[in-house]
């Protein structure tokens, strides 16, 4: 797909097959297991779970490994930046070692799913390298490596890479790998239809009814009753854990294009420097190797994503020599507040309900992760680090206070801010082709996009999760939430969760007051 200038979208849903069709339920279901969400948790929970001689079925808005997984940078890896002497002070040192262990051995696991079922998915071990370029962060690297091996994994602290620029230091963990995610997740779906799951995409799971059975209502009228029920989401699309206090969404782009092979780096690279640049390459073919270049995180709704995309080709074009583009797109991550993922009951009441969310841009190993330990948890048979990651937990958050209060006022300050008169923005007369603003008309806030037509299109600019206005990502055309990253595209309808429900269509022409 052409999005800007004949640069594509997302390499991996553009040379994925397109997978067998999975309709939406045509009546109501009952099954063990309900897993909302197809991404890699989802998945790979379903399919662990299958092979234990469970019913499951799959629900999932869109469509199969095309939502956060279809959009990532595709690595595999244990070594997460600067997460293990973090961890080593906040979690200690056996924290740390479940951590690493956990994360390893999801990795082990992958590369046993590929091998056994024989998935064509460009899988390639590489070394994974947390760098700087700033001589006075070498310190804080070496604690890194010492804290990763400390915790059991191979780490080392060099001081060169392939990169072809020089840095200040790195931490190289080996055994690492990268593929393509979404050829691994069509052929983990299909081994799970084959096995006796089911699958079903264009389904919008919108309500749960906790108890014995579970209840899930859906945007199409289906309800599937279901003795456990797996949210795999990526933001949980349900409020009763007051899960969103503890996750901050983050939006990051990426940028591809192709370099001549012997330029191409082979390990994996990352860096939290420069709002965070990650740099790794994949199989292109014809002496060439496709780059792929992650970074100007931001949260969702607050910044000009144009010009972050053109500090991101500026960055690689500089230090990449013969770098060609062909593609970009965007991936959205959540963060917990104490950097580790939340996996396992839903809320402290919750016998039924399990959850998988908040793996900090490393969703990949994560939801491999919690695939395996989400299934052992419904046979009782828990990991030895299912307690590390156990989302009732509270002596971490505790531990973590600084960067829980720092999120919950980011929130407040938007709740608070977007009940106030805005600042006068662009009338929508006169908006440009492809431009979106926010509002006031009639004593409303409404969203209004201008198409490539002309034609101006009016909705509710509160967020239907919980209320908070919304901003428009002209790079996207998407109207985004600065709260808890819901995404909706121009006409309203709902692109990323939290919100379940679309914004409230507009009449441009007599939208009447009330609304504040």
């Amino acid at each position: 797909m052409d999005t800007h200038g004949g640069i594509r979208g997302s390499y991996w849903m553009e040379t994925a097959p397109p997978g067998a069709p999975s309709p939406a339920p045509a009546g109501d279901l009952a099954v063990d297991v309900a897993v909302i969400g197809a991404g890699m948790a989802g998945l790979s929970t379903a399919w662990e779970l299958v092979r234990r001689g469970r019913s499951v079925a799959v629900l999932e808005a869109g469509r199969v490994a095309a939502g956060v997984t279809g959009h990532t940078t595709a690595k595999l890896t244990a070594l997460h930046t600067l997460v293990y002497d973090r961890l080593r002070r906040t979690r200690g040192a056996e924290g740390a070692r479940l951590y690493a262990r956990s994360q390893s051995e999801a990795i082990r696991h992958a590369a046993g799913i590929v091998g056994d079922l024989g998935i064509d998915c460009d899988w390639e071990e590489a070394a994974a390298c947390t760098y700087a370029e700033d001589p006075q962060r070498a310190g804080e690297l070496r604690a890194e490596a010492d804290a990763a091996r400390e915790a059991g994994l191979p780490a080392t602290f060099v001081t060169g890479t392939e990169l072809p620029f020089p840095v200040a230091g790195a931490v190289r963990v080996t055994g690492q790998a990268q593929f393509h995610p979404r050829k691994y997740l069509l052929a983990l779906a299909e081994d799970l239809r084959r096995s006796g799951g089911t699958v079903y995409e264009g389904t919008r799971v919108v309500g749960l009814e906790e108890g014995e059975p579970c209840v899930l209502a859906t945007d199409a009228g289906v309800s599937v009753r279901a003795g456990e029920v797996v949210i795999a989401t990526h933001y949980p699309v349900f409020d009763r854990a007051l899960l969103f206090t503890r996750l901050s969404p983050r939006r990051e782009l990426v940028v591809a294009g192709t370099v001549e092979e012997e330029r191409a780096p082979r390990d994996m690279y990352i860096t939290p420097e420069q709002s965070t640049r990650s740099v790794r390459s994949a199989p292109y073919g014809d002496g060439t190797r496709l780059l792929i270049v992650t970074g100007e995180h931001f949260t969702p709704g607050t910044a000009d994503a144009e010009e972050r995309y053109a500090r991101l080709w500026a960055w690689t074009a500089d230090r990449f020599s013969g770098f060609a583009p062909t593609h970009r797109w965007a991936a959205q991550d959540n963060d917990s507040t104490d950097s580790v993922p939340l996996v396992g009951r839903f809320h402290p009441g919750s016998r039924h309900t399990w959850v998988a969310t908040g793996f900090g841009g490393w969703g990949l190993s994560g939801g491999v992760m919690a695939g395996t330990l989400l299934a052992g948890l419904l046979d009782g048979r828990p990991a030895d680090w299912a307690g590390l990651y156990d989302p009732r937990r509270l002596a971490s958050v505790v531990r973590e206070g600084t960067t829980f209060l720092k999120h919950q006022a980011q929130v407040a300050r938007h709740f608070v801010g977007d009940r106030l008169p805005p600042v006068t923005g662009p009338a929508p007369e006169d908006l440009a082709p492809g431009q979106g603003a926010v509002v006031r008309l009639g004593g409303r806030q409404c969203a209004v996009h201008r198409d490539d037509s002309g034609q101006l299109h009016a909705v509710s600019a509160r967020c239907t999760h919980l209320g908070c206005v919304v901003a428009f990502n002209q790079a996207e055309r998407a109207w985004e939430c600065p709260c808890h990253g819901s995404r909706f595209a121009p006409d309203g309808g709902v692109l990323q969760g939290p919100a379940v429900q679309p914004l409230e269509k507009r009449d441009i022409r007599t939208a009447p007051p009330g609304e504040e």
